[in-house]
């Protein structure tokens, strides 16, 4: 039998392998991923001992739940965590259904997706997400990217969710975001169990160490970081001076603190991307690192990556040099 990897707790009990699987890219993220690809990814992150998988309606318009949730059917339901988010609602569009989509994802622009947090388009939408993916409850569902719409995101977008999670649709609720500043507002002034940070809780970003995890930590309420690689620029051991940071082409400056970071993981022995996946885990409001997964081998270098054993050392050197604070010594000065 395949043993899982080390876990940890939100507060309504949820568990979550330290290690999640980003499903972003099984909804054809920039190029297209075959279904086949997309079970073996799915099949290799199981045997790998992964039991977290995050998805998204708008993760491929859909594509990406249902071919999440085909992957899933065999597997015992109650023995892995599944989160996907809601807030962009997906109605059919078939005036557009002759073209592609226009937001990253290589699919047909058979349906649209139209923001809604209203209790109506958060009740619709888990209930379409619930029937790509197959399964009676979530897990874990987040607000998805409400940075635009804090007013409705949180009163009638979390006030739908409680009702959710009182309900046993959903078993945790929260919010997604790639800031980490309204994070904090939701953490402090609403009922969410987990937020996911993405981008600003890594070996380059520090943003969420400043107030989202200090929030989360004295809530309890439980984080889960991810896009971890900032947009690749951490997910090589030589860094690319072409690599994308933050969604664009990264400052000259970020480059070079990239390469000092490198430098200093070199030296112990471990790989930058290494240090990348395994930095947030050591902050004890983390829960898990989702990463995106397109193939089996993206699966397996990843495991490699967070077993990677990595000497305090490493982090003590970070910290010293000012390149990265250790979250571990940040979580104890708060």
């Amino acid at each position: 039998m395949t043993s899982t990897l080390p876990t940890r707790s939100l507060r309504t009990g949820t568990a979550l392998t330290e290690l999640g699987f980003g499903a972003a890219q099984l909804g054809n993220l920039f190029r297209e991923t075959t279904d086949e690809e997309a079970r073996d990814a799915v099949t290799a992150a199981w045997d790998g001992g992964l039991r977290y998988f995050d998805t998204a309606p708008h993760y491929g318009l859909g594509l990406s739940e249902q071919r999440l949730g085909r992957a899933l059917a065999a597997r015992p339901r109650d023995r892995l965590a599944l989160s996907s988010k809601v807030g962009r609602l997906l109605v059919e569009s078939p005036g557009t259904a002759d073209r592609l989509d226009d937001d990253g994802f290589v699919v047909p622009a058979a349906t649209r997706r139209v923001w809604d947090f209203s209790r109506d388009g958060i009740l619709r939408s888990v209930e379409q997400s619930l029937a790509r993916l197959g399964t009676d409850w979530l897990d874990i569902a987040y607000l998805h990217d409400p940075d635009d719409h804090w007013e409705s995101a949180s009163t009638t977008g979390i006030d739908a969710l409680v009702e959710l999670r009182e309900q046993g649709v959903v078993g945790a609720i929260g919010a997604g975001m790639n800031q980490s500043a309204m994070l904090a507002e939701f953490v402090r002034r609403t009922d969410v169990d987990v937020v996911m940070v993405a981008g600003r809780f890594t070996l380059l970003d520090g943003a969420a160490l400043g107030g989202l995890l200090p929030a989360a930590q004295e809530r309890g309420v439980g984080v889960v970081a991810a896009a971890v690689y900032n947009s690749g620029l951490l997910s090589s051991e030589q860094v690319d001076p072409n690599a994308h940071f933050d969604y664009g082409s990264a400052p000259a400056e970020v480059i070079e603190r990239a390469q000092r970071i490198a430098d200093v993981c070199r030296a112990h022995g471990v790989s930058l991307p290494a240090a990348a996946v395994q930095y947030p885990l050591r902050h004890p409001a983390v829960v898990s690192v989702v990463t995106g997964m397109r193939t089996a081998a993206h699966v397996r270098s990843t495991l490699e990556r967070y077993r990677a054993d990595i000497p305090e050392a490493l982090w003590e050197e970070l910290d010293a040099a000012g390149l990265a604070p250790d979250p571990a010594m940040a979580a104890t000065q708060r």
